[in-house]
């Protein structure tokens, strides 16, 4: 069986990161949109990085972003994934990709079928594909992510795009094997499922997760 990869997003704490990294994290993700309570400058998210690099991959997910913070993401950072979370066509993962040589792993937001179907404008330009909760419009104060809401798990089942994906919203230690039985999904993404205030992450919380995904294969 393939071992299912692990993506702990919204770092903002030293001591988180290296728990993410210490317990087996593939990835860890520093959010860079600054309504987001996880949000870090690229000065920040720079000695994160340094803590992480060569053990897990690090992920910059942005939002909407113009070309001069990526490029200062880009610079300072040094990602080995851009994470485009916002309505990003897929023309623009492609330039954001050719301006920068950083793969790029594109968010789609989903509530029905066909926000899955919609995924496969991005196969061929996206690295990867990780599918969110699309935020209600009840919800006040929503976020692009990390709202800490799931989406119908079968709805995957369905759309085929059984390679190369990975699986986010409102998932936590409790949930996440029965969300990779349903889906298959070879990658599974945590923010708000390993913390204890929005943006406040839990080093117990983190290994806990990961030792969830890990047991399940």
């Amino acid at each position: 069986m393939t071992k299912t990869k692990i993506k702990i997003c919204g770092l903002s704490d030293p001591t988180h990161v290296r728990a993410a990294v210490e317990a087996g994290a593939d990835y860890v993700g520093f959010v860079f949109y600054e309504p987001s309570p996880r949000n870090v400058s690229t000065q920040v998210a720079q000695g994160l990085a340094t803590l992480a690099r060569g053990r897990s991959k690090i992920v910059a997910l942005i939002v909407d972003a113009d070309d001069a913070l990526i490029d200062r993401i880009n610079a300072e950072v040094k990602p080995d994934y851009f994470q485009a979370h916002g309505s990003e066509t897929a023309d623009r993962i492609a330039e954001i990709n050719a301006r920068t040589g950083v793969p790029v792993i594109k968010v789609i937001k989903v509530s029905d079928a066909a926000d899955v179907e919609a995924a496969r404008a991005y196969v061929d330009v996206a690295a990867m594909v990780l599918f969110d909760a699309k935020a209600p419009e009840t919800l006040a104060d929503a976020l692009p992510g990390g709202n800490g809401i799931a989406f119908d798990w079968d709805l995957l089942q369905k759309g085929g795009l059984q390679e190369g994906f990975m699986l986010s919203g409102g998932l936590d230690a409790d949930n996440v094997a029965e969300a990779i039985a349903v889906t298959g999904a070879p990658a599974v993404d945590v923010s708000s499922g390993v913390e204890i205030a929005p943006g406040v992450k839990d080093d117990a919380a983190i290994v806990k997760f990961i030792e969830a995904v890990q047991q399940h294969g």
